[in-house]
């Protein structure tokens, strides 16, 4: 098994991060470093090209799932789960807030929050924002992951968490893969259904963003709240 410690020392990912930083590493580089190995027919730096060669375009990365890198050759349960845990790490990072200290004062704060954790995906993704009476973000959890054309969730999640939360106003954000941001009717009456739910639970619903990688449509913007 071909491991960096294999690699002649001008090649080694590590060596170079040491001496020259962090900046100096390609991203096949930064790869080998999270797979530290790779197998009997080829070394970790090969590994790792060819994982990014997997891909449409490097920001795809960014969407992988557990499943899409298992079905790599060469990349198993201990690669896919580091893998995935320095993406998201590197997605918490560059997030331009703090989750604990959003106050939500318009739509485009959460704009910002949450474009690039859909950045790229092929999926539409269901989040729900939980705030506080000062509308400050107690947290958010993802409720629903679905298919390029088709999502269902059931209102009892939502509003199960928001409780569990102990919430007193909730957001709903999700992405639409075609970039287009315009609510279909679909979108429409799940938004409805879910303020007259919000309303008789007293946890009104304050808003619904559809985001894309580039722009969002606010329900509260367009008065359709």
């Amino acid at each position: 098994m071909y491991k960096i410690k294999d690699l002649p020392l001008d090649e080694r990912p590590r060596e170079k991060l040491k001496e020259k930083g962090r900046e100096s590493l390609s991203n096949e580089e930064l790869i080998a470093i999270l797979l530290r190995c790779g197998n009997k027919e080829e070394s970790v730096k090969d590994l790792a090209i060819r994982l990014i060669r997997n891909l449409k375009n490097f920001y795809d990365l960014n969407s992988i799932t557990y499943q899409d890198l298992i079905k790599i050759k060469g990349i198993k349960e201990a690669k896919a789960l580091t893998l995935l845990a320095a993406i998201e790490l590197g997605s918490r990072l560059t997030s331009p807030y703090q989750e604990e200290k959003i106050k939500i004062v318009n739509a485009q704060i959460l704009y910002e929050f949450f474009r690039l954790k859909i950045l790229n995906l092929k999926q539409e993704k269901l989040f729900a924002v939980f705030l506080n009476t000062k509308n400050e973000m107690i947290t958010y959890e993802t409720i629903f992951i679905g298919t390029q054309n088709k999502s269902i969730t059931h209102p009892r999640e939502i509003f199960y968490s928001a409780i569990k939360n102990s919430a007193v106003k909730i957001i709903l954000i999700h992405n639409h893969p075609t970039g287009d941001v315009t609510p279909s009717q679909e979108d429409i009456l799940f938004t409805d259904n879910i303020k007259k739910i919000g309303d008789l639970m007293q946890i009104p619903l304050i808003d619904h963003l559809i985001i894309s990688n580039t722009n969002y449509f606010s329900f509260f913007d367009h008065s359709m709240l």
